[in-house]
């Protein structure tokens, strides 16, 4: 045969390798493109600046995936509670919602804390647990989500608990995945716009869901929470770690103190705790009174819905901005954080009072979005910094508490204050003005600001 049977085989399109079979690869390839793409820039970003090595970056990732979950179960649940009935009613439903479902947590949440200090092995396997819990009332309110029952109620419960214990382990990991150089503000900041991002990208998802359905967005969130149940095993196995964990006392002056605790911290973190509390109030005021009142009186030629939609995208977009500058700040000078975004706060509901119009509406949404999540990152990185971990877990918890609880109580204020825009600009700036007192307490109570030289507070 000579050298013929050397001679490679001619290819023919028959055998993969075609026009037609490149052809068919170059167009899946273009088309699972933006998906790959998309994909790999989010892991980027998510794991920049040393984030994929310390583990933040899957931190990151499964905070995002617990907001899409979450945003889920809210477009189902305001589309029952609050879009589908007249204003009379609405009130009324929203009302009883928040009195079946947050009077009950305000007894459980103190439990949450205490319970969780005892599973520092299982920090991984608590975040699971809460996902999946979400996962399964999912299932069960969708049923109910369309007659709006008093059996909602109880699975709306579950999953508040469930996404507050989350919320609380969150907190406490957060120290435990931090890369060489970043402050406790910078990463809080990261993991709560993602957070921001995620959920600005599902609510658009759970709105098409429930066009074909009520009960659709509760299936994509029961999705979405198996998701992050799976997710959640696959942070650092160092989360779990209790190596340096122990009971410590929290302060000098209650030295043989046996139950450590938020009351035994310094004065400068309670104030940045009830200085958060009043930005909390006000977030929960603002968003149920401009609610009501711009159904009955909308901006100046616009409908209720388009009205609703301009106060609501200026406060998400004040809160992502918030996030994103608290990126770039250090965790120095907390308290002064919280005294300056307060001091701005009170400055324009003020304003927003003596001036009252539709834009200033929008203005005092978008700058309490912004200044709360400035103030909220900041009593983070004071609780994580003064805090012994052992305790610290207790402390979110108890934290975690009195702000949903002032959520609830500036919510209920909204829901009973008479519809004028005066009158509740006025409640605002007199809700802001207490928690401005005490920041500005705080802030110069501060060992900080009276010895600047000095160094962390003790803790004994």
């Amino acid at each position: 045969m000579g050298h013929y049977g050397h001679v490679a085989p001619v290819r023919s399109s028959d055998d993969g390798s075609g026009p037609a079979r490149r052809a068919g690869r170059a167009v899946g390839r273009a088309l699972h493109l933006p998906f790959t793409g998309t994909a790999r820039g989010i892991r980027r970003a998510t794991h920049a600046h040393g984030a994929g090595e310390s583990g933040l970056g899957k931190l990151i990732e499964l905070h995002a995936i617990n907001g899409a979950g979450d945003v889920m179960i809210t477009v189902a649940l305001a589309s029952t509670v609050f879009f589908s009935v007249p204003t009379d009613e609405a009130r009324g439903r929203v009302a009883l919602y928040l009195a079946i479902t947050m009077a009950p947590f305000t007894l459980l949440a103190p439990v949450i804390g205490p319970l969780l200090d005892r599973l520092p092995h299982g920090r991984r396997a608590a975040m699971a647990g809460a996902m999946l819990t979400r996962a399964l009332l999912a299932v069960m309110m969708s049923g109910a989500v369309a007659t709006g029952g008093l059996e909602l109620y109880p699975a709306a419960l579950g999953v508040l608990v469930a996404s507050k214990a989350y919320g609380v382990v969150r907190s406490a990991v957060v120290p435990r995945l931090l890369p060489p150089g970043f402050s406790l503000v910078k990463a809080n900041s990261r993991v709560t716009l993602a957070g921001l991002l995620a959920t600005g990208a599902a609510a658009p998802v759970g709105a098409a869901l429930h066009t074909i359905g009520p009960p659709w967005p509760l299936y994509g969130a029961c999705a979405i929470f198996i998701w992050g149940t799976f997710a959640a095993f696959t942070l650092p196995h160092k989360v779990d770690e209790a190596k340096g964990e122990r009971r410590a006392r929290l302060s000098t002056h209650e030295a043989h103190s046996k139950r450590p605790g938020l009351r035994t911290v310094s004065r400068p973190v309670l104030c940045g705790l009830l200085a958060n509390a009043s930005m909390r109030g006000l977030s929960g005021f603002l968003i149920f009174f401009l609610a009501f009142l711009l159904r009955e009186h909308p901006l100046a030629g616009q409908s209720a819905a388009v009205s609703l939609g301009i106060v609501g995208i200026s406060a998400g977009v004040g809160n992502a901005c918030g996030t994103a500058v608290g990126a770039w700040l250090r965790a120095r000078a907390p308290e002064a954080i919280i005294a300056a975004v307060l001091s701005l706060t009170l400055a324009v509901a003020v304003l927003a009072a003596v001036f009252f119009s539709g834009v200033f509406m929008a203005v005092l949404g978008a700058t309490a979005g912004f200044c709360q999540a400035l103030a909220k990152l900041s009593l983070d990185a004071m609780i994580q910094r003064d805090v012994p971990e052992a305790v610290r877990t207790s402390a979110f918890a108890r934290s975690e508490t009195l702000l949903q609880v002032a959520w609830v109580l500036g919510g209920s204020i909204g829901i009973a204050l008479p519809l004028n825009g005066v009158l509740g600009m006025s409640v605002a700036a007199v809700v802001v003005a207490l928690g401005t007192t005490m920041a500005l307490r705080g802030f110069l109570t501060s060992p900080r600001h009276q010895h600047p030289t000095s160094s962390r507070p003790r803790v004994a």
